[in-house]
């Protein structure tokens, strides 16, 4: 074979192969195509709560759209922080995403306390699609039947109107310090370590009212009453009971149920979770189990979410600087 044919051979099967690997990319190069394995969701709290559950219900659902389990991991502790920390410094590749719950963790405890993310800056908003049942209860035979009546109480006794939350400086606690210096009146606030100590109070008569979490069977028998749902949303459950802004209060509630992610999630990665979860939402079997929850479907996709963090950021920081509680 002379020099010349081997040549044209060299060249017929360069040309070949440069031929194939455009013409058909997966024969001669590696692609990879998100996900192609689990994904690892991290939930910033104690496992069996409404929260965790809606998420693991809706976490099956997803995964019929993106093609590979999402495995649910719970990282408790600092009031919701170390979940969130852990979610924010994931690598940015989609196989680590997780719930920033919002409330304490986003726009309470970065004013308060050094913390190893930014809300706004360190987290990337994928969607919400629901907040936690919050509200303002009242024992079922107490003589406040609307939540004015709480307010004109307060009027002419200052300081003797005694409510419970699971915290201080919780979003509730927060938001119902904002309605008193609103109303010009004075609120006693106890905290308590969780919401069954402050329903256990209020039953007892302990105090007055609570704020926040509630017990459903509580209220569905009678022994206690709902005045006012806290909440950027009329509830679905309790769809007779009014929210905040019925009231005239201008104020959010941002403790929200959703998908978040680092910072440097790509775009395309964003857009194709946002899809799975979006759809996931509309199921049947998602919907049963939001239903059996009392949660109701608030969606915000990935632009608006971001911009509600941003907005409730700033809001909440200037509430705590007012009050004296930011460092």
């Amino acid at each position: 074979m002379n020099s010349r044919t081997v040549r044209l051979q060299t060249y017929f099967f360069i040309s070949w192969m440069t031929f194939i690997l455009f013409a058909f990319p997966r024969i001669g190069v590696s692609q990879d195509v998100y996900p192609s394995r689990p994904i690892t969701f991290i939930d910033p709290f104690t496992p069996g709560g409404s929260g965790d559950l809606a998420m693991r219900a809706l976490a099956k659902e997803a995964e019929k759209y993106l093609g590979h389990p999402i495995v649910i991991v719970n990282k408790p502790g600092g009031g919701g922080s170390v979940g969130v920390s852990a979610i924010a410094a994931a690598k940015p590749d989609g196989y680590t995403i997780g719930q920033s719950v919002g409330g304490a963790p986003l726009f309470v405890l970065p004013f308060m306390q050094k913390l190893p993310y930014h809300p706004v800056k360190d987290l990337r908003y994928i969607i919400q699609y629901s907040a936690p049942s919050f509200g303002i209860i009242v024992k079922g035979d107490s003589p406040f039947k609307e939540f004015k009546d709480l307010i004109a109480y307060a009027r002419q006794n200052p300081k003797k109107m005694t409510y419970g939350t699971n915290a201080p400086n919780s979003i509730s606690n927060l938001i119902m310090e904002w309605v008193a210096r609103k109303e010009g009146v004075q609120f006693n606030h106890i905290p308590f370590k969780a919401s069954p100590e402050y329903q256990t109070a209020l039953l007892g008569g302990h105090v007055l009212f609570t704020a926040g979490d509630f017990n459903h069977a509580l209220l569905e028998s009678g022994e206690t009453r709902i005045l006012l749902y806290l909440s950027d949303k009329r509830s679905e459950a309790y769809p007779d009971g009014p929210i905040l802004k019925d009231l005239g209060y201008d104020i959010s509630v941002p403790v929200m149920i959703n998908v978040a992610g680092p910072k440097d999630l790509p775009e395309e990665i964003v857009r194709k979770l946002e899809d799975a979860f979006t759809r996931g939402i509309k199921e049947p079997a998602f919907l049963k189990v939001m239903k059996e929850l009392h949660l109701t479907i608030i969606y915000r996709n990935s632009k608006e979410f971001t911009d509600y963090v941003a907005r409730n950021y700033e809001t909440y920081g200037k509430l705590l600087r007012e009050m004296g509680l930011a460092k």
